[in-house]
């Protein structure tokens, strides 16, 4: 088979190279679309991951909280006498306040106060608890164990020390209303731990109400003696 002349290949060449100049670029924008398409996709967020953010975000809250003041109370409990140096005493309370403050500026604020109802309340044992905690359950337990550890500081400080026991037993009280106020009103899941008591749910709906009403009497109304008669 005879070669082709090398003027017809400089020319299948020149069309060719021609051809990818065009096409190339062409190629290159439809794929942008889809590339645009794609990053978009990867970068959204999960869908209904906002509640569990708030839920985590709360319980980081808690952790933050609670490191400080077990570092108070070990430090406490194991000093001579239940004495500490003023210098360490203000380290250890200044790292408490800052949690607290910090964890009480991120607690769910109280929502409005409903209008009041006539309408009969739900009777639930199981809501009994719940209904009764405050909207703002969170930060006002967050208030209390802030007053015990002031408690405490002045306890560790003062050379008695028959004020650190009660002192110290408040402020693990109040650490675990703090564990307790997160769990019940920071909206977080149930435990389904096997064994573990049930939490308490929320109310229960209102019942509704009588539909009928009662019919009035028909017979005639008594005139006491007043009226003169018919």
């Amino acid at each position: 088979m005879r070669a082709l002349p090398a003027r017809r290949i400089a020319v299948s060449a020149l069309c060719a190279t021609l051809l990818l100049g065009i096409a190339g670029p062409a190629a290159t924008a439809a794929d942008d679309p889809a590339r645009e398409r794609t990053h978009a996709a990867s970068a959204a967020p999960v869908p209904g991951a906002d509640a569990l953010l708030a839920q985590t975000e709360a319980l980081g809250d808690l952790g933050g909280v609670l490191t400080p003041v077990t570092d108070l109370l070990n430090a406490a409990l194991k000093a001579d006498n239940g004495q500490l140096p003023a210098a360490d005493a203000e380290k250890l309370g200044q790292a408490v306040k800052d949690a607290i403050a910090e964890a009480t500026a991120a607690a769910p604020v109280a929502a409005p106060a409903l209008p009041a109802t006539s309408l009969p309340a739900a009777k639930s044992d199981d809501s009994k608890a719940r209904s009764a905690l405050p909207a703002d359950v969170v930060a006002d337990s967050l208030a209390g164990l802030q007053k015990a550890v002031d408690t405490l500081l002045a306890a560790v400080t003062s050379g008695d020390v028959a004020q650190v026991v009660p002192a110290a037993t408040a402020v693990l009280t109040g650490l675990v209303n703090v564990v307790a106020a997160t769990l019940l009103g920071g909206g977080l899941p149930a435990p389904s731990l096997p064994g573990l008591p049930a939490l308490p749910s929320l109310p229960a709906a209102a019942p509704s109400l009588p539909v009928t009403t009662p019919s009035l009497p028909t017979g005639g109304l008594p005139t006491g003696g007043l009226l003169p008669g018919a």
